[in-house]
């Protein structure tokens, strides 16, 4: 334990220096959009808090650091309780059994794979074992939680259960260090836009939630294009 404390102190230092004036610009209007539609349409304060903690983890994820990855296990936290609020047991399952426990191993993986003293991870190429690995495991879940959600009568069951799929697959492959974990998780942001979507017209008071998730899509292109940059500068 001492010795996982001490890495992430070492690789903590000075995180803010990866970052460019795009990244604190980006940052800004996101965090100026999302408060001002919680204000008007008058959304929920924790469920702000959740999404303004969720924008300032991506963006430290898009630049492979590790303070990303302890502000996801924060997030995954309060969005597991902002989906109890609304019955999304798929959404709570996910964030709290799974995407926390997996940000944990993540952690531990980005910090046991620095590259060199550059303060980013070392990304990783997927091998087939661990695509075979993925698909059977994905299908798995896939077939165990549909059938879980549906005995909790969770809302909108087809689309939690893809929201499901998607995660589970964004954060296997960020564990593994991949540019990839970007594209599966711009999927889910797609699936968890209609499921906020499907819940704002029950309460208007949910449209921040889908504007952001609307945000972390964005976000989570940038961080594919960040990073297969910065695969390209690491392979050479």
């Amino acid at each position: 334990t001492k010795n996982v404390i001490s890495a992430i102190i070492q690789r903590m230092k000075n995180p803010f220096k990866l970052l460019t004036k795009f990244d604190y610009i980006f940052w800004s209007i996101s965090v100026t959009v999302l408060i001002v539609f919680f204000a008007v349409f008058k959304g929920d304060v924790l469920t702000l808090i959740c999404s303004l903690i969720g924008i300032t983890g991506l963006i430290f994820i898009a630049k492979g650091h590790v303070l990303g990855q302890i502000i996801t296990i924060i997030f995954a936290l309060i969005y597991a309780v902002v989906s109890f609020s609304y019955r999304y047991y798929g959404e709570l399952i996910t964030y709290a059994f799974m995407s926390l426990p997996m940000a944990v191993i993540s952690l531990i993986s980005w910090i046991k794979h620095p590259y060199k003293d550059s303060g980013e991870v070392e990304i990783s190429k997927v091998s087939k074992k661990h695509i075979i690995i993925c698909t059977l495991l994905t299908s798995a879940i896939t077939v165990g939680l549909y059938f879980l959600l549906k005995f909790f009568d969770t809302p909108n069951l087809i689309v939690s259960t893809i929201s499901v799929v998607t995660s589970f697959v964004a954060v296997y492959l960020t564990a593994l260090r991949s540019p990839y974990y970007a594209v599966a998780y711009a999927c889910n942001d797609i699936v968890l836009i209609v499921l906020w979507v499907l819940a704002t017209v029950d309460s208007i008071s949910y449209l921040p939630m889908v504007i952001c998730f609307c945000i972390f899509f964005l976000s989570d292109i940038y961080g594919f294009v960040s990073w297969k940059i910065r695969q390209k500068r690491q392979s050479k």
